[in-house]
């Protein structure tokens, strides 16, 4: 009974985003770099590939997504950001680019940049979200995860003042 009420209570418990956009995308985050490594500090931007697929629809057909065929309505970043319907939305509509699959077929991707400023990782994630949005409203679609390594800005020796400073102040 246990496993069953924590299935039904899910969509509950995380929001919109359990309900109303299941894991049904391929991504691959930083796809020109195995390790998806992030430098919040360095990088102005993040790459995003994003590959067809197919999945089982709510009434078990196949249905197949397309990213080089779908209006480029995208959100990227932390899950607790998209979770609240923001983080970074892409620079321009993407490239089309062909992908080798590495059994001699490929296959065309959709790579969209992300501006790293507005994606909300701080560097404590594993993984980073990609939602899709189906239509304007931006409450219904699809998404996506993958792993990344994300490296948060080393504070400056300014801040580091600031905030001994503030401690200081604390106890007096």
């Amino acid at each position: 009974m246990g496993l069953g009420t924590a299935v039904v209570a899910t969509p509950l418990l995380t929001g919109v985003a359990a309900a109303h956009f299941p894991v049904q995308l391929d991504i691959d985050i930083q796809p020109r770099n195995a390790d998806n490594f992030i430098d919040l500090a360095e990088h102005d931007s993040v790459s995003v590939a994003v590959h067809p697929t197919q999945y089982l629809n709510g009434d078990g057909d196949h249905v197949t997504f397309d990213p080089t065929e779908e209006a480029v309505r995208y959100r990227f970043g932390s899950r607790f950001a998209l979770e609240d319907g923001s983080g970074a939305r892409p620079m321009g509509d993407g490239e089309t680019i062909e992908v080798d699959s590495g059994h001699g077929d490929s296959h065309e991707a959709l790579v969209l940049e992300f501006p790293v400023a507005e994606t909300e990782l701080d560097g404590g994630e594993e993984t980073a979200w990609l939602y899709w949005e189906r239509d304007e409203s931006g409450e219904h679609g699809l998404s996506g995860v993958d792993s990344v390594r994300v490296y948060a800005a080393d504070p400056s020796d300014r801040e580091l003042f600031q905030m001994l400073r503030r401690l200081m102040n604390q106890r007096r």
